[in-house]
């Protein structure tokens, strides 16, 4: 590497930005060990203070999907449904439901998750919680596409950069830069994604982030602080066609209540409400906030064509005439 880190840390003392290509070296160097821990700890505060720019996102995105396995699916357009997280609503599984009703209602779905890190139950505890075993095998990964419409990818079997910097980012206590990460590292790389985030300053940059990237987007934020349409009050949509406040009312749906949505404090719990929305057994404020959700994302993958009322109608349709379950079922059954 022509700069060494110490460079580096000079440049960032001196409030300079970097390239695209400088941090995606700087990511490489990290999972060959180039760095000592204390040098990398110092390059995450810095720009933490600082505030991450479009370029150094995308520059870490560019090395950890270099350095990580890639999946190639076989399939054109299919959605990812992700929330950057951090928002310590302890909301049950809204975004993982949300695929497995898409799917149901015939599109394609390439869902991207880890264990919990701030609420009783993220995507990959919930899918484990049925059984389901995590794969690596692409054609396992294809067959799972083709014969049920929805992939899991477990975000620790293709993001190997992780490993390098969990330590690090343990001992830090606060969030870094790889919080930002989560939802743009699919390593399937899909031209659409439905994005939650905590708040309008992430909107911000997540929108320049999928301009950059020339993929179809939806980005969402409840004014209240969820990082996912909750439908307890005004929530904010972002897509390569329209921005827009909506409320509850504007989808014909009442407005929740925050207990509504709290996963529970076990894994059980959480497991327990995934259910009963596929059963169409829930309570209605979560089946409509998970038909909210499925919603947006699938008028992303019909590039804004079709009217949200018209998707509201396509997910609810999934939910009754039990196509979610359905295809549910199926996965479970492709990869226990």
């Amino acid at each position: 590497m022509a700069q060494t880190m110490k460079d580096i840390l000079n440049r960032m003392l001196n409030h300079e930005r970097l390239s695209r290509n400088e941090m995606k070296q700087i990511l490489v160097g990290i999972t060959q060990s180039e760095y000592p821990n204390e040098q990398i700890t110092a390059l995450l505060t810095a720009l933490q203070m600082r505030g991450v720019t479009v370029d150094e996102l995308l520059g870490f995105r560019d090395g950890i999907l270099e350095t990580g396995v890639p999946v190639p699916l076989h399939c054109e357009r299919y959605i990812d449904v992700v929330g950057t997280g951090g928002d310590r609503k302890n909301t049950f599984n809204i975004s993982t439901t949300s695929c497995f009703v898409i799917a149901g209602a015939g599109y394609k779905v390439a869902k991207h998750g880890n264990y919990a890190a701030t609420s009783t139950s993220g995507a990959s505890n919930v899918i484990a919680q049925h059984g389901v075993k995590f794969t690596d095998n692409i054609d396992q990964l294809n067959r799972c596409m083709d014969e049920c419409g929805i992939v899991y990818l477990h975000a620790q079997l293709f993001a190997r950069a992780m490993k390098f910097v969990g330590p690090i980012r343990k001992a830090l206590q606060f969030p870094t830069i790889f919080n930002l990460l989560g939802p743009l590292v699919n390593p399937s790389q899909p031209s659409c994604q439905l994005l939650g985030v905590a708040n309008l300053d992430q909107m911000r940059l997540y929108q320049q982030v999928y301009q950059r990237l020339g993929i179809d987007y939806g980005i969402v934020n409840s004014i209240d602080g969820y990082d996912e349409i909750s439908l307890t009050g005004d929530f904010k949509v972002t897509t390569n066609h329209y921005e827009r406040i909506f409320s509850p009312a504007d989808l014909g749906f009442k407005a929740a209540q925050p207990e509504e949505l709290v996963a529970g404090a076990t894994e059980q719990e959480a497991k327990e409400i995934f259910d009963a929305v596929l059963e169409n057994r829930a309570l209605p404020a979560q089946k409509n906030i998970v038909l909210a959700n499925a919603a947006f994302g699938i008028q992303v993958l019909e590039r804004g064509a079709i009217s949200i009322e018209e998707c509201i109608a396509k997910a609810r349709e999934s939910i009754d005439n039990g196509n979610a379950l359905r295809t549910f079922q199926r996965f479970v059954e492709l990869n226990s």
